[in-house]
């Protein structure tokens, strides 16, 4: 399924930036879910949150690859190509 993202080469190393969304921490706004950039380890909010970090990241970065944020998921998605998939063997990131 990873053949389906062509952005792969854009994923580094990254440790996530801290335990909520940077945006809704800053202004005190909340959040559905998170969403670890693999690029350079912002967090942002989901597209469900009324803030939308993730998305507005990738929109003012141009970094195209996010995952989750969320216990027990391991989910990759690539804003550019579209498409939901899993990298076999990377490091998971959960907070709390």
């Amino acid at each position: 399924m990873t053949a389906n993202c062509t952005h792969l080469d854009k994923a580094e190393d990254v440790t996530p930036s801290g335990q909520g969304c940077v945006e809704c921490l800053a202004s005190g706004g909340t959040w559905v879910h998170l969403r670890v950039c693999r690029t350079c380890g912002h967090v942002g909010c989901c597209d469900s949150s009324p803030g939308k970090h993730a998305t507005a990241h990738f929109h003012h970065e141009d970094h195209p690859l996010v995952s989750s944020y969320e216990p027990g998921e391991d989910w990759w998605w690539c804003f550019s190509d579209e498409v939901a998939f899993k990298v076999p063997d990377s490091p998971t990131f959960t907070y709390g």
